[in-house]
């Protein structure tokens, strides 16, 4: 089974690229963030028309995460236990989604951004992380053997080289000791990053600004977290950094594992 996560940053934008890049690169489930759309916007037609169905949760303009797949999807559930939500009223946003595959348990996942330290986005991305954390140890505890990932914009680069120069993200929010213990909390609870054994250098996001794909000033901020079940079956990795070349791409590019 091939599986990716992308952050496509508007399917409506970029519903070509998107499923172009789906028919080249034989992908069975693709966990897509930043789909910026209600269900009913969803280009679902143009992935149809290919072989793939579509399983969403969209409120609005913005956020939302999907999978398209060619493989019946289980079990969908949409958020995850005690998922804080932000602003005045507290609501939950549409940044999680989980579905079984074949028996793997997916989740396509777009942490908060958090903004700047000491703003309560930032506050928010801790405790969103948190809970997560909590709830993936509950997945695990109650079924050690499960093949579980999650997938996705993690908003977190959780080693000095995952950065084009650390020195320039000094008070930055992506880089701080409390963002990367949270990060390091998933690897605790018995998830690795089954990406970066296999490809251990590479981007995986360039600012449109500044000109930062061409001078290669990235981040390595979207990653595929594995159980140890799901980790065992991993037999390759990628980073298609192509993707983000070319007329109107993401800022982000896919990130790819094949499992046995």
């Amino acid at each position: 089974m091939r599986i990716a996560t992308w952050n496509v940053n508007s399917i409506r934008t970029r519903v070509g690229r998107v499923t172009d890049w789906l028919q080249k690169s034989n992908v069975d489930v693709l966990a897509m963030q930043e789909i910026k759309c209600k269900p009913e916007q969803f280009p679902v037609a143009a992935f149809e028309s290919i072989g793939y169905q579509v399983t969403l949760h969209g409120l609005n303009q913005w956020n939302g995460v999907a999978f398209a797949h060619r493989i019946e999807a289980q079990d969908v559930e949409i958020g995850f236990a005690d998922m804080p939500g932000f602003g005045p009223e507290l609501a939950q946003e549409a940044r999680a989604i989980g579905a079984t595959f074949d028996g793997v348990r997916l989740w396509s996942l777009y942490v908060p951004n958090g903004r700047a330290l000491g703003d309560p986005h930032y506050d928010y991305k801790l405790e969103w992380l948190d809970r997560l954390a909590a709830a993936s140890a509950e997945w695990l505890e109650a079924d050690p053997g499960l093949a579980l990932a999650l997938m996705g914009d993690f908003n977190i680069a959780p080693l000095d080289s995952d950065v084009w120069d650390i020195h320039d993200f000094a008070g930055a929010t992506h880089v701080s000791q409390p963002e990367r213990q949270a990060f390091e909390a998933f690897e605790q609870i018995g998830l690795a990053d089954v990406v970066r054994p296999l490809v251990p250098e590479g981007y995986t996001y360039w600012d449109y600004q500044q000109l930062r794909f061409p001078r290669n000033e990235g981040m390595r901020i979207d990653f595929i977290l594995g159980s140890e079940e799901f980790a065992e079956r991993v037999v390759s990795a990628s980073i298609d950094r192509d993707e983000r070349k070319g007329e109107g791409p993401s800022d982000h590019v896919p990130v790819v594992v094949d499992i046995r």
